[in-house]
């Protein structure tokens, strides 16, 4: 490694085995202020100021006594919210295996397992009033094809929240690029009093992720 710039840039050296891509990355997040700041503070990734910057933006978290966290890894969001509320109830869940959180039920399995749904109410143990997704569809790098395969990650958990949160809840999740598509933003629309896109400071420049956010739940849906 070296620094330029009067010592305020870290520029890695291509290595052995490592490819030019990886060590992009390295750069990068050795250069990321998120990241030194996640670390200094003791959240597990830079993610963790996505949803501070949210709730300072739409105060998303304030009220929230119970909270579903959807593709909880690495679990920076979920301390996130037992640092602001502690007496608060979460449940998470990812197919990645997550390090416990004190006060945080973590399932490690598939959120579109039919079994997933039951057991994240059973832990709870009431309605949530919000429910988080971050979840993304691993990536095949055809572009359009990601974003459909992280809406229908979307579509699942507004479903889910729609069949679970309780009245005036809130639901967040991480869409792409030009947002929710408006099928879905029409039925977010019906169902929560409003609902906004917005792309935190702490979102890299360069990523395609946004994320809206549906207020004021309504009720759930009509069978």
């Amino acid at each position: 490694m070296s620094r330029d710039g009067g010592g305020l840039r870290t520029r890695v050296k291509t290595a052995r085995g490592r490819t030019a891509q990886s060590t992009r990355w390295l750069e990068r997040q050795l250069n990321d202020p998120y990241v030194r700041r996640a670390k200094a503070e003791g959240y597990r990734s830079r993610a963790a100021y996505k949803l501070i910057e949210l709730d300072e933006r739409f105060g998303i978290i304030r009220h929230a006594k119970r909270v579903v966290d959807l593709g909880i890894a690495p679990g920076g969001w979920s301390q996130v919210i037992k640092r602001r509320l502690p007496k608060a109830e979460v449940v998470g869940i990812d197919l990645l295996p997550v390090d416990p959180i004190d006060g945080v039920t973590i399932f490690q399995m598939d959120f579109l397992d039919d079994a997933a749904p039951g057991l994240l109410m059973d832990a709870l143990g009431g309605a949530p009033d919000l429910v988080l997704s971050d979840m993304a569809a691993n990536t095949v790098g055809h572009p359009q094809t990601d974003a459909l395969r992280t809406m229908a990650l979307v579509e699942t958990a507004l479903a889910f929240a729609q069949d679970v949160l309780a009245p005036g809840g809130t639901f967040v999740a991480k869409v792409f690029a030009g947002g929710a598509d408006s099928t879905l933003v029409a039925e977010m629309k019906r169902a929560f009093a409003t609902v906004k896109h917005a792309k935190p400071p702490s979102s890299r420049k360069g990523s395609v992720e946004w994320f809206v956010v549906a207020q004021g739940f309504k009720g759930r849906k009509a069978e």
